[in-house]
């Protein structure tokens, strides 16, 4: 089986912006193949360019800011970086500007990037609203399809 890392993107004091890493620590407590890896992505800094070259495949997890209601699940197969969606606060490094960086290292791995609408970011926050803490299991199950897909 291949290899496969998890890597849930967020900032946890950002209320909603954070449901990347909120889903993977709900992931944390269930039983997962051990072809897998879970890693807590944070803000997705250039730290994590290790993990692009060291996995063939990845399921990212991030919250995006697409005009769809909040909650809603989307899987997008993206084959550059332009098709990431943009950082969702100006001081962070976005999953776009990450892979813009691994794409100059060498191949990107296969990668499949499960998205959650959110409609704000609130500063301060550590809770998830109510429609994106609800898209969790939608998220898992979404994970748990692309990890099979390996």
């Amino acid at each position: 089986m291949t290899p496969t890392l998890v890597l849930g993107i967020g900032n946890l004091l950002m209320g909603d912006e954070g449901v990347g890493v909120h889903a993977l620590k709900a992931f944390a407590r269930e039983a997962w193949p051990g072809n897998v890896t879970l890693l807590d992505g944070g803000t997705g800094g250039f730290h994590l360019l290790e993990y692009l070259s060291d996995y063939p495949r990845i399921v990212m997890i991030d919250a995006t800011m697409d005009g769809a209601p909040a909650g809603t699940v989307s899987v997008l197969r993206p084959r550059y970086a332009s098709d990431f969606p943009r950082a969702l606060t100006a001081h962070d490094i976005g999953l776009r500007d990450l892979i813009e960086s691994a794409a100059l290292l060498g191949p990107l791995p296969d990668i499949t990037l499960v998205t959650v609408s959110i409609e704000e970011i609130r500063s301060m926050v550590t809770d998830l609203s109510v429609p994106v803490a609800a898209a969790i299991p939608a998220v898992r199950e979404r994970v748990a399809q692309a990890v099979q897909q390996a």
